[in-house]
């Protein structure tokens, strides 16, 4: 297809508005000569009502100046001051109202032209062409405007795209308004899921009314292939300028060259210009640099969150003073990895369990998770108690990671008696389930670590053999907009429903507080058993 430019030569379609017969056959039959399509008015009345009908506009008009029921300097004025026809080119052409103050009027009313009669065929034809010519030319720069406006809006958005259904739905949304034209995009998600969006309504698939679809789509080429274009059966319901090669236009965006594919297919007649593919090409460019910084993104995090991962124990230990559960949770792909850990160790004194969490989330609270868990691990098996662990945990981030906050609670079960010693550096308060169901927090706590201060006593509990100790993150129960006390009581209240075993307890407590994604989750529960005098 030959595509047009600012200069483009071809025929036009022309309004002729003259209530003399022959002055409008003589116009009509020079321009339809030349190849034009004429549209005739004999008055003013009947070329506004052309102008309003539902037909398409014309390019071009030419009103002569003397109308019976209104002038063309009326017709003019209301051309120019309607938004839809307002950029219709207007020619003025007069026979009587030649002096310079006519055409003077004339052109300040808002023709783009005064014409006098007779005018000879060839400057008729040649004002007709440079007439189009500007006006063509100015709804190209518009367009091209308007476009590059929608360009750079949808481009902000790819790069918001929290997920690559996401990225996909913004990228057809935008070629579609781009192009005034129906679209299809191709791509592969980060996590390997060939992913196709149209424009078009599919009968069969549930559509958001003006929302492109997405649909997983038959699996594309490998790296570094040659894509294969869109046809019937990847393509649901679609016009058949989309299926036929010859009418539509495909571009192929690649940030890399081993990585799969952006694939944009639209109809060949919405990209007419060198302009229109260049802005095409821009679109799928950035689609595709957009669905980079997803894949490093999601590659980083899975790095990070195995990172994290290996420093949690692989294990819990064996041990009849206890039954053990814990459960952990990374938050969701679009968070950053945070600090959440669990722990537990027997020492000679008895049992030591611990939930805390690092403040922040970043591969850097990850770190100083790593640490902070391994060190009250080593001063555990040491044998230091509980308020010591925790003086000793505040001296080592003074000393290595100042400026790092942390939340900890760290309960030793005694090997040989019914007593808890729970040391809490800020952490949320543990939860107790005595045997007959009833429950409550110990509430006593110290200032969290990293701030230099001096902790408390830890608290000493006397529980019944049977009872239940639950440790969390605020990640299970903290909700925005949600009141922490009303959270932690529903908690208390499930945690009562569900029974003494730990393992049935985490499991429940997960489906049923639906941790909502945007924070980390470590749960520990804890079945306190019969002691063991020495």
């Amino acid at each position: 297809m030959t595509q047009r430019t600012d200069s483009d030569p071809s025929p036009a379609h022309i309004l002729v508005v003259d209530d003399t017969p022959t002055n409008r056959y003589v116009l009509a039959t020079i321009l339809r000569r030349a190849g034009h399509q004429v549209t005739e008015a004999e008055d003013g009345t009947r070329a506004l009502e052309i102008l309003a009908g539902p037909g398409p506009l014309p390019e071009l008009a030419i009103v002569d100046v003397r109308l019976p029921d209104m002038s063309g300097f009326e017709v003019c004025e209301h051309i120019k001051n309607t938004p839809t026809t307002a950029a219709i080119p207007v020619i003025n052409i007069s026979a009587s109202a030649i002096t310079v103050d006519d055409r003077a009027h004339g052109l300040y009313r808002g023709a783009d032209v005064y014409l006098v009669e007779p005018v000879a065929p060839a400057e008729l034809l040649a004002t007709v062409t440079a007439t189009l010519r500007y006006g063509r030319a100015r709804r190209r720069a518009e367009l091209l405007t308007e476009r590059l406006h929608l360009l750079n809006r949808f481009t902000l958005a790819l790069y918001s795209a929290p997920d690559a259904r996401t990225l996909i739905r913004v990228t057809a949304e935008a070629a579609g308004a781009i192009f005034r034209s129906d679209v299809a995009v191709f791509l592969t998600t980060p996590q390997g899921t060939p992913l196709v969006a149209h424009t078009w309504a599919d009968p069969h698939t549930p559509q958001s009314p003006g929302r492109p679809q997405v649909h997983n789509a038959p699996a594309r080429p490998a790296a570094g292939a040659r894509p294969a274009h869109p046809a019937g059966p990847d393509l649901p319901c679609a016009p058949p300028r989309l299926t036929d090669p010859a009418q539509r236009r495909v571009v192929v965006g690649r940030a890399k060259a081993d990585r799969q594919p952006v694939v944009v297919v639209t109809s060949a007649d919405a990209v007419t210009t060198a302009d229109d593919g260049r802005l095409l090409t821009q679109l799928t460019q950035a689609s595709a640099l957009a669905l980079e910084a997803l894949r490093s993104y999601s590659e980083e995090h899975a790095l990070a969150l195995t990172l994290q991962r290996s420093f949690l124990p692989e294990t819990l230990p064996e041990t009849a003073r206890a039954d053990l559960a814990v459960r952990y949770l990374p938050a969701s792909e679009r968070t950053e990895i945070g600090g959440d850990f669990y722990e537990a160790v027997t020492t000679p004194a008895g049992l030591v369990v611990a939930v805390g969490d690092v403040a922040g989330h970043s591969l850097d609270a990850a770190m100083v998770m790593g640490q902070v868990r391994h060190a009250l691990r080593a001063y555990a098996t040491e044998g230091h108690p509980p308020r010591a662990i925790l003086a000793h945990l505040d001296h080592l981030l003074a000393s290595v990671r100042p400026g790092a906050s942390v939340t900890l609670c760290v309960i030793l079960i005694e090997a040989d008696s019914d007593t808890l010693h729970i040391a809490n550096a800020g952490h949320l308060p543990p939860l107790i389930r005595d045997p007959d169901g009833t429950t409550r927090y110990v509430r006593e706590h110290g200032p969290l670590l990293g701030l230099g201060l001096p902790h408390p006593p830890a608290h000493r509990v006397t529980v019944e053999p049977g009872s239940l100790l639950v440790l969390v993150t605020d990640g299970l129960v903290e909700r925005r907009h949600e009141d922490l006390e009303h959270s932690l009581h529903t908690l208390a209240a499930l945690v009562g429903e569900i029974g003494p075993d730990p393992e049935e307890t985490c499991t429940k407590l997960l489906d049923r507080l639906l941790p909502d994604g945007s924070d980390d989750v470590a749960l520990m529960a804890v079945r306190v058993n019969t002691p063991h005098p020495r």
